[in-house]
Parts: structure tokens; sequence; C-alpha cells
């Protein structure tokens, strides 16, 4: 008999790190200087745990698939995609980044992470790690939740958690009457 409840499996290694540059555009007209951080990363999975096995997911999967995302943007200088102040293009083997219109950054191509986040906060890395993630899980796994955490120094970090494969409910956003 199956056990009833929820589990939840977590890794963090000292492998799972990637080392990076980045920088933060702020609310008003702030930019931060390009900076980097050795960042540190964990991963939670929640789910059923399969009859055959008696676990949610084999540590050695989750462990290969944190490693091989964190492997593939360590020691590169992370860019943000989709940042209305930040024009990011990529020519000739460069990546040209200019910020409100002004010219701030020129990298080469293959020291850049381009990713599809509005800013490289660890609040957004979590997010864009966790989906990452999510899209390379082994279809048989039976996860109901996953959440990664990621750590920029010690006692700073952020954290990302996402249901799978639950539907919001469209009435719940929708306004009640009163009278």
């Amino acid at each position: 008999m199956i056990p009833s409840g929820g589990f939840r499996v977590y890794v963090t290694k000292d492998y799972l790190v990637f080392s990076s540059a980045h920088f933060i555009t702020f609310a008003g007209h702030r930019c931060e200087s390009l900076h980097g951080h050795n960042y540190r990363v964990g991963v939670a999975l929640e789910g059923a745990i399969d009859a055959e096995s008696w676990y949610v997911l084999d540590f050695s999967v989750l462990k290969r698939l944190a490693r091989k995302l964190c492997d593939e943007i360590d020691h590169k200088v992370l860019l943000p995609l989709t940042n209305p102040k930040l024009t990011v293009e990529v020519q000739s083997g460069t990546v040209a980044v200019a910020y409100q219109g002004i010219p701030r950054y020129v990298f080469p191509l293959d020291d850049c992470a381009l990713l599809d986040i509005p800013n490289t906060t660890v609040e957004m890395l979590a997010r864009y790690l966790t989906h990452r993630m999510l899209a390379q899980l082994p279809p048989a796994v039976h996860a109901t939740a996953i959440e990664v955490e990621v750590e920029e120094n010690f006692g700073q970090s952020a954290a990302y958690r996402e249901e799978i494969g639950v539907q919001p409910d469209p009435a719940a956003n929708e306004p009640t009457e009163t009278h």
C-alpha cells in the first residue's frame, strides 16, 4: 500500500553552484554596476511516490538536472532579455547592452547567458531555473510542486515555487458583487 500524504525531496550540493556576473536595474533611473556572485542552488520536488521505486524522483536524476542548469550559466554574464530599460543586441559575435538608450557594455557572445527574464534578481533567476527544471523533468514523475532556491550570498536567497498540473480557478479572480 502506498502511504498517503505528501512527500518532498530536496537537493543542494557543493557543485550546484554558478559564478556569474550581472547587474540589476531599479525603479526610477538607476542601474547598478556590473558585479558577480557565487550563487548556490537548491531544488525541492513534491509529489506522490512511485509504487515500484518508493520515491518521488531518484536523487541522482534531480542532482544531474540541477547541475546541468547551473553549468549552462556558470562563468557567464547574465543578461535579461525582457527588461524594458535595456536593449540587448547580438551582432558579429558580441552582445551590446544599452541602458535607457545609452550604450553601457559590449561582451563576447560566448561569455553571455541571454535569459528570458525581466531582471537578473535572485527572484527571477529562481523562477527561470524552476521553469527550465520543469521542462526537463522525466514525464513519469508524479510531482505536484517544484521549488528552486537561489542564494547569491550567505544568508541572502530567494525561492520560486510552482504547482505542477494545477489549473488556476478562473472564478477566483472574478470580482464578487456586494449589495
